[in-house]
């Protein structure tokens, strides 16, 4: 669930065969190096390690008003259980598995997260907390601790595009990701 493909950017400049899936095109470097298609599909393909973004839009705690219409149309349990398809294929494979999601249910639903970050600890000035669930992978160490921490990303307008990019990763996690976890596999 990257369209953006800054993760695998870090990590095919680090030399490893990385590769990106989402249902929306690929942006990024290397857009020859992405899957456009429902993550199931190939998730358990041979990967040596998985970094998901699931969709948080049914899970973040920035939609609470709107979890009891959710709750009865099925779409937080829908959520839910797309999350927990990441969990079942490190259960069923025992491979490093990092899941990446906003303050939400999941806290509750599965387990508390490893680690929550900000872009502010790795070079960018805004707040925005980030809940790492980790699997046979290591915390991330921040890397450039920097000021004004500016919520920005609270007070985007809304557009037709908000989410799409709410939803970006930092390049500054996406370089302590590809730093940090590309031994680990």
């Amino acid at each position: 669930c990257e369209y953006s493909g800054r993760v695998r950017d870090a990590l095919i400049r680090r030399g490893h065969n990385a590769w990106s899936c989402d249902l929306l095109p690929p942006e990024g470097e290397h857009k020859n190096f992405h899957l456009q298609c429902d993550v199931l599909e190939v998730l358990d393909s041979n990967w040596d390690m998985v970094i998901a973004f699931p969709p948080c839009t049914h899970l973040a705690v920035s939609g609470a008003r709107w979890f009891p219409e959710k709750r009865k149309d099925g779409r937080q349990d829908a959520g839910i259980q797309f999350f927990m398809e990441f969990v079942h294929w490190h259960s069923r494979t025992l491979k490093p598995l990092a899941i990446e999601n906003p303050v939400g249910i999941m806290s509750t639903r599965y387990r508390k997260p490893d680690q929550i970050i900000h872009p502010w600890m790795f070079g960018h000035g805004e707040t925005k907390a980030t809940c790492l669930w980790l699997h046979d992978l290591p915390t991330l160490r921040p890397t450039d601790i920097v000021e004004g921490r500016d919520p920005r990303m609270w007070k985007m307008p809304p557009s037709k595009d908000r989410a799409k990019l709410r939803s970006l990763t930092y390049t500054g996690i996406a370089e302590a990701m590809a730093d940090q976890w590309s031994g680990t596999c």
